[in-house]
């Protein structure tokens, strides 16, 4: 099993994590990138194709986004999701659909009124199951 070795975020990306630890009094980027990963694949739609900066400060390795007990699991859903969308599962592929969940789920994350509190990421995480959210873009 191959991991990412590090995950860098767009700038915007990083801007966007800002508000949101603010909003939510998470203090770790880790821990807000996994609930924007995850949420992205709850989602029925690919996310659309695009080619993200690696421009910001914000840098970790895959251990530390996925954390000792969602290596495995986390790892297990990334592939799942491409076999599902039809998409291979080579090292190149699965980390540029790394990369495309994880910023559109920051996207998801950052709409507008979306979450302003821990309450409300909360909330979001209990009804993903609406539908997609054609309102947003990833960065």
């Amino acid at each position: 099993m191959s991991r990412l070795d590090n995950i860098r975020l767009s700038a915007a990306a990083r801007d966007k994590l800002v508000t949101l630890k603010r909003y939510t009094g998470i203090q770790h980027w880790n821990v807000l990138c996994r609930w924007a990963f995850c949420l992205s694949l709850s989602e029925p739609g690919r996310p659309a194709r695009a080619d993200i900066a690696a421009d910001s400060n914000v840098e970790m390795s895959w251990r530390t986004f996925a954390g000792a007990e969602g290596e495995e699991i986390l790892w297990a859903a990334l592939k799942a999701r491409c076999r599902q969308d039809g998409l291979p599962t080579d090292d190149a592929s699965l980390a540029y659909e790394f990369r495309l969940h994880l910023h559109r789920g920051i996207g998801y994350l950052s709409t507008p009124g979306k979450v302003k509190s821990l309450s409300d990421l909360l909330s979001l995480a209990l009804t993903t199951q609406q539908g997609p959210r054609a309102d947003v873009q990833p960065d």
